[in-house]
């Protein structure tokens, strides 16, 4: 059996068993008395059970032992010592135009595995309220061993931007690579290896889950087609494990328990609330084709919807590579003040805007109401240009976590870090008066 297949389709009601234990999955029931195969059944659930059919998740496992054989969990000290809850308070309030240099990888001779290796940027809101998001990179250079994880607080869209992540779920296998990402939603338990140094960003939302945006006047087609987001199928392991460890970030704070063997016992599924990644790649895109730039929303991959109409907790938006053909127009990013916050990263390649100090694995933060736009050199030769079809963003994947929320900067993220560009003011310093009679 391959070790990675899936099943493609967003939102969808999938099943799954694993091959080698055909008709594990039960006949025409969720909770026989006796499963096939004495597995037992457990349900994971991502809604309320009366929320809306069109808004209601879960999924039903089929495991050789449910996932309450473990002991009790005890504070997991010392471990992911940057990752942040909802500690939003430890900075002052900074408004200014925020950009980060390429974090650092863990130094040579220190072995940091994924979840020791989250590093919490910025965020807002609470946990306990089910409100708000975070955003977190990872840096790290080694597997989990014997070790799982999730997230009880809220989903991990996860981009990863050096090195794939083979992840290991109760669903079965991911192998996510750069200008890929994967979503793990609540409370799903999954285990990251690492093939060298990894280094990503993580959207983390607390109040629901993500879905694909409304198209409206664009109709049925278009930007990211739900045919190409892609689940693992069921893959099992029977494995033994003495002291296997159970991680668990809870109100922010990280808990461990231990148990005798390997989490991912799930030998068949059924359900729609299920881990998926998706290829950025695949992701058409609209613009105009006659004048004007039209507003970046219309590259949002995914959202996470408040509950204002047309707002989002969070956005996910790619700016990939395409055609630009406007007339009469300033093709790059306008100047811009947003009731929104914007924080952006840089897979690879050079972002049009800023293609000099704006580096893969950094970030940029421009948070509401602070003004942001193309440097000096952008806005010159956008303004002189001559106006002919082109190419751009070839070899170029720049994204932007979007949120209708005010994100707080953690001290790591301002301070510890050290990778905060203190000069980046200045790439707009040389922008001259061009006003005339």
């Amino acid at each position: 059996m391959p070790e990675y297949q899936y099943l493609s389709g967003f939102e969808s009601h999938f099943t799954s068993e694993d091959s080698r234990f055909p008709n594990a999955l039960p006949e025409g029931q969720n909770s026989p008395q006796k499963c096939p195969y004495g597995l037992y059944a457990e349900q994971l659930s991502g809604s309320a059970f009366t929320a809306p059919r069109t808004e209601n998740t879960r999924s039903w496992l089929y495991r050789i032992r449910p996932s309450v054989v473990h002991q009790p969990f005890k504070r997991f000290e010392g471990t992911a010592p940057f990752l942040r809850g909802t500690r939003w308070e430890e900075q002052h309030p900074n408004p200014n135009q925020m950009r980060w240099n390429p974090f650092d990888l863990p130094a040579d001779g220190k072995e940091v595995d994924f979840v020791a290796g989250l590093h919490t940027v910025c965020g807002a809101g609470d946990v306990r309220g089910r409100h708000g998001l975070a955003v977190h990179v990872y840096l790290a250079n080694c597997s989990m061993k014997d070790t799982a994880f999730y997230n009880s607080d809220g989903d991990f869209l996860i981009v990863p931007q050096q090195g794939p992540l083979d992840i290991t779920t109760e669903f079965g296998r991911l192998y996510v690579k750069p200008n890929e990402i994967c979503v793990i939603p609540q409370g799903m338990r999954f285990s990251v290896a690492l093939e060298g140094p990894s280094r990503g960003y993580i959207l983390e939302v607390y109040d629901g889950h993500f879905r694909l945006p409304d198209l409206g006047p664009i109709g049925a087609n278009g930007l990211a087609n739900p045919r190409d987001f892609l689940t693992p199928t069921a893959h099992f392991e029977d494995r033994l494990v003495d002291g296997y460890r159970i991680v668990s970030k809870y109100q922010g704070a990280l808990f461990v328990a231990t148990q005798g063997h390997s989490p991912f016992d799930v030998v068949a599924w059924h359900g729609n609330y299920v881990p998926y990644k998706y290829d950025l790649a695949r992701f058409m895109v609209i613009n105009s084709v006659s004048f004007d730039h039209c507003d970046p929303s219309i590259f949002t991959v995914l959202t996470c919807p408040s509950n204002r109409p047309g707002t989002a907790i969070a956005d996910f938006v790619i700016f990939p590579p395409r055609w630009s053909v406007q007339e009469n127009t300033f093709r790059p990013p306008y100047y811009h003040r947003n009731c929104m916050s914007e924080f952006m990263g840089l897979i690879f390649g050079r972002y049009e805007a800023k293609e000099g100090g704006f580096l893969p694995g950094g970030a940029s933060l421009h948070s509401m109401m602070t003004p942001h736009g193309p440097d000096h050199r952008c806005f010159e030769g956008g303004s002189n240009a001559e106006l002919k079809p082109e190419r751009i963003a070839d070899g170029t994947q720049a994204f932007m976590f979007e949120s209708s929320l005010s994100m707080a900067v953690t001290r790591w993220g301002e301070e510890t870090c050290q990778k905060l560009d203190a000069k980046y003011y200045e790439c707009w310093q040389a922008l001259e008066k061009h006003f005339h009679l």
